[in-house]
């Protein structure tokens, strides 16, 4: 029987194969935006919650993919949500104890990962069907295009809605009108249906590059 390397040439070639395609559970199947309403009105909180979502998703696959053949069907969701639960509660609990100020404006957030349907549908569909390094090489692949549709969107509104990224000021205080400039914030980038609005900003032009690869396939199969 051969055996699967961890770090073999295929197996780096499909996860870095796999993020260049950017077709996330985000941008595809429009899955899990609801917490970009809230944790994108910073690139700081974008970035802690895609890191959180990460960690629960990648080990949370492994550990029930290593448990899959074990677990009766019958309470195979029980299992998932008692796994994905200790995971959320240790995320917690790192966060509290290395960054207390993101934690508490993250902790329903984070709480919340348990009840995501990028979490649950990701380890129903993948971790219970696949061995546990494709599994974890699967989540590792997922999480990141999910977190980078977040921190996307935490980047602009920060940036546009308070003129800083991660707490440090960008914009020239010189450019803004109180300081004899013509500059001012936009106050909407701030509001929560502004996170919506670039979130599919975002999967609209995913699904417009994956349209045109499609058709440039096509009429390349015709020739």
């Amino acid at each position: 029987m051969e055996k699967d390397i961890l770090f073999s040439t295929k197996n780096m070639q499909q996860l870095t194969g796999s993020l260049g395609a950017f077709t996330g559970p985000a941008t595809v199947a429009v899955l899990g935006v609801v917490p970009a309403l809230v944790v994108t009105v910073t690139l700081k909180l974008a970035v802690f919650m895609s890191l959180s979502m990460l960690v629960v998703l990648a080990l949370s696959s492994a550990a029930l993919s290593h448990l899959s053949r074990t677990i009766p069907t019958r309470m195979r969701v029980v299992v998932q949500l008692v796994v994905v639960s200790v995971l959320v509660i240790l995320v917690h609990q790192l966060l509290q104890a290395f960054a207390y100020d993101v934690s508490r404006q993250l902790s329903v957030f984070v709480a919340l990962i348990l009840t995501n349907s990028v979490a649950m549908g990701h380890v129903k569909e993948v971790a219970l069907r696949s061995k546990p390094w494709p599994s974890f090489r699967n989540s590792i692949s997922s999480g990141l295009k999910y977190g980078a549709v977040l921190v996307a969107v935490g980047f602009f509104r920060e940036l546009l809605g308070l003129g800083t990224l991660w707490g440090f000021r960008i914009i020239p205080d010189s450019f803004y009108v109180a300081h004899g400039g013509a500059y001012e914030n936009n106050g909407l980038m701030v509001l929560p249906p502004m996170a919506l609005l670039l979130a599919g900003v975002v999967v609209g032009l995913k699904r417009q590059h994956y349209a045109g690869s499609n058709n440039q396939e096509q009429k390349q199969a015709l020739q």
